[in-house]
């Protein structure tokens, strides 16, 4: 998993030009027309297209919904429910490609009249079958682990996809996209400082909290995204129960939970959330929550407030920052493990032991 975060950083230098390869040819210009964007999956699948929400609607102008695949297939694929048409563009997104919902998201999208495009680490999968066309994000060198290259991987997908919509639909100059395709290039550096400094730090966090039975993780626009992703890690990685919520959602119920001293981790990101994260990291710690936040190396403001930092290196645009905030999550869980004692996705448990036929494989 350590290996993954290490990685990230070269990935971005050398993935970012053949995917916007892929996807210039996926969206040709006839493509202008697009005004509604749904983005379907499950786990990080799921966590990503929270995360590239503000991309889609501010950088491309289009109505942009995320949605987790059950949803999309029981009520809200097109023509279901009394929707009306739309020009309507539907990402299906599993880097394994074999989700069953997802799939079945994709033959849905396209039977309701919409171009469905499948977002997958794996060539000729069944989501990349059933959908009008694929953005292969594969990558070299791939581990059995806790999905932390592939995430990045669907981000930079779907954020390229919403830099090329803006292009076609005219928000964008052809020298703007380029310059924004730039961008996500040039976060290479900031990555991989901040995976650097994240080592030390994580390890000294996670042996902090390790004894707490349950933790949280916040964050507000594109860092909720992120704080979803960074919760399922700590689960997936460590066992311990995370919960991933929305700034002000917390203040409205999580807040009342205890025990009192619970660990809470805020992702602070510079943008339209940023002073509210301030506020709510004040709150949490009055209410005595052992805080800790992910913001700006050189922001202090919101770090008094914390009872451990995890100092995130550059500057990135808010549309852009979950590439860069949620790489303390992976350094924080597996030393959450490692202290721990476990393995990832219960895998030190013995398994259980089957109680019917079927679970033994017999006939019933």
């Amino acid at each position: 998993m350590l290996r993954q975060v290490d990685a990230l950083a070269a990935d971005l230098r050398e993935r970012t030009g053949p995917f916007d390869e892929q996807v210039r040819t996926l969206l040709p210009a006839g493509w202008a027309a697009v005004d509604t964007v749904s983005i379907v999956g499950d786990g990080d699948s799921y966590h990503a297209a929270c995360a590239v929400r503000m991309a889609f609607a501010s950088l491309a102008g289009v109505d942009c919904r995320p949605v987790n695949a059950l949803r999309f297939v029981e009520y809200d694929h097109p023509g279901s429910g009394g929707r009306p048409p739309r020009t309507e563009l539907t990402l299906t997104v599993s880097a394994s490609g074999r989700t069953p919902l997802v799939v079945r998201s994709a033959e849905l999208a396209r039977d309701g009249g919409a171009h469905a495009i499948a977002v997958t680490a794996t060539p000729d999968s069944p989501v990349a079958r059933a959908a009008d066309g694929a953005l292969l994000v594969t990558l070299p060198d791939t581990e059995r682990s806790p999905g932390v290259r592939t995430y990045q991987a669907s981000l930079l997908g779907l954020l390229l996809v919403a830099v090329r919509l803006g292009e076609l639909r005219g928000r964008l100059s052809g020298p703007e996209a380029d310059a924004l395709r730039g961008e996500l290039t040039a976060l290479a550096g900031p990555v991989e400082a901040t995976a650097e400094a994240a080592g030390a730090r994580c390890r000294e966090t996670a042996e902090r909290i390790a004894e707490a039975p349950v933790l949280s993780v916040l964050g507000g626009g594109p860092s909720h995204g992120t704080a979803l992703f960074a919760a399922a890690k700590v689960i997936e990685t460590s066992g311990v129960f995370a919960t991933g919520q929305d700034l002000e959602e917390w203040c409205h119920v999580e807040r009342f939970a205890r025990p009192p001293d619970s660990p809470v981790i805020v992702v602070a990101a510079p943008g339209r959330s940023y002073r509210h994260a301030a506020e709510v990291a004040a709150k949490a710690a009055a209410l005595g929550r052992r805080v800790i936040t992910v913001a700006p190396e050189d922001d202090a403001a919101i770090a008094r407030h914390g009872w451990a930092a995890l100092p995130v290196t550059g500057h990135v645009r808010e549309e852009f920052s979950p590439l860069l905030y949620h790489v303390f999550a992976a350094p924080l869980s597996c030393h959450l493990a490692q202290h721990l004692g476990r393995a990832p996705f219960l895998a030190d448990l013995p398994r259980p032991i089957p109680t019917t036929p079927q679970d033994r494989g017999e006939t019933p």
